[in-house]
């Protein structure tokens, strides 16, 4: 049987060029997949297989631009975080209109949010979600709404839920440009809450296979799923790691409350305050039923970490 010629295949969009939607948008180009990656710009190199497109989603007509042709759309899609709570219901507004219209499955990348503070309880996909913070009674409140369209028929959806991001690319996270930067240069390394409880953290690159495999099985469509995650360590032993791959002690400051540093601006921390129970309870992620149904494992950390490390000393080397 003949192969069918590579565009003859269903379009992928990723929406979102951030870490997460640019590392997706390279799996499934790696798949064998034709890929559209959408932000508002549309510039900026794109993986071997990609085509990047210009369009802002949070309007009506510009979710129905980006989408237009695709099997399936990832909705990868975030803003400043100040702005969140106010622009991401715009964003799920014009997003489940336009696969509505065109029939496109919608895989959703999620936060932990919708769960709130549990006592440092292990999450799971049935933990109940009783966040109280403005962010987490937000992000709850789409998810119920992304889950309704699909139990109604008027949408194909299924969320993959992800804990804080580390690897390579990953700049806006509790482990990414407050602690590499300054691990390989000697300065300063953050350290948020009690660093010695237990802290899930999700490997950007297993973010993107999950919600690649997500995009090609729709036998898990209609529920939330918690992506491959490594087995929840302090972060102090994740630093300890750290340490052991730049050769040299880390001169970590830990922040016992939200305030300014490095890359975190006073107006972040003050968003990200209600958020901060994050860093003073456990933050344990069980992604056990994902992987066990499709077969993945996590990457180990101290992989990830590796990978980390390389990339920092690149971007830094760049600058």
């Amino acid at each position: 049987m003949p192969t069918a010629a590579p565009d003859s295949r269903p379009l992928h969009a990723v929406l979102g060029s951030g870490p997460a939607g640019t590392a997706l948008a390279r799996e499934l180009a790696r798949r064998g997949h034709p890929v559209r990656l959408v932000d508002r710009r549309g510039e900026g190199p794109a993986p071997d297989g990609v085509r990047r497109y210009a369009a802002d989603v949070a309007t009506a007509d510009g979710a129905r631009a980006a989408t237009a042709g695709a099997a399936v759309v990832y909705h990868c899609v975030n803003v400043a975080y100040q702005l969140q709570a106010d622009v991401m219901p715009g964003v799920q507004k014009a997003v489940l209109a336009a696969v509505e219209e065109s029939g496109a499955r919608l895989v959703v990348l999620d936060t932990l949010y919708p769960y709130g503070e549990t006592g440092g309880a292990v999450m799971t996909e049935e933990t109940p979600w009783r966040a109280t913070t403005r962010k987490g009674r937000m992000r709850a409140e789409l998810d119920d709404r992304y889950l309704a369209a699909h139990r109604e028929g008027r949408a194909r959806v299924v969320l993959g839920r992800s804990a804080d991001f580390v690897g390579p690319g990953v700049l806006n996270s509790s482990l990414g440009g407050a602690v590499f930067p300054g691990a390989l240069t000697g300065g300063e390394v953050l350290g948020l809450g009690d660093i010695d409880l237990p802290h899930s953290y999700t490997a950007i690159d297993d973010v993107a296979v999950a919600l690649a495999i997500l995009g090609e099985r729709p036998e898990g469509d209609g529920r939330v799923w918690h992506l491959p995650t490594a087995l929840a360590v302090s972060t102090r032993e994740i630093l300890a790691m750290i340490e052991k791959r730049v050769g040299r002690p880390l001169e970590v400051v830990v922040l016992g409350e939200p305030r300014p540093f490095g890359p975190f601006d006073e107006v972040f921390m003050a968003e990200y305050a209600e958020m901060f129970y994050q860093h003073t309870e456990p933050q344990i992620m069980d992604s056990s039923a994902f992987e066990r149904t499709f077969g993945v494992r996590p990457t180990p950390l101290e992989q990830t970490v590796d990978a980390t490390v390389g990339w920092y000393e690149q971007w830094l080397s760049g600058r």
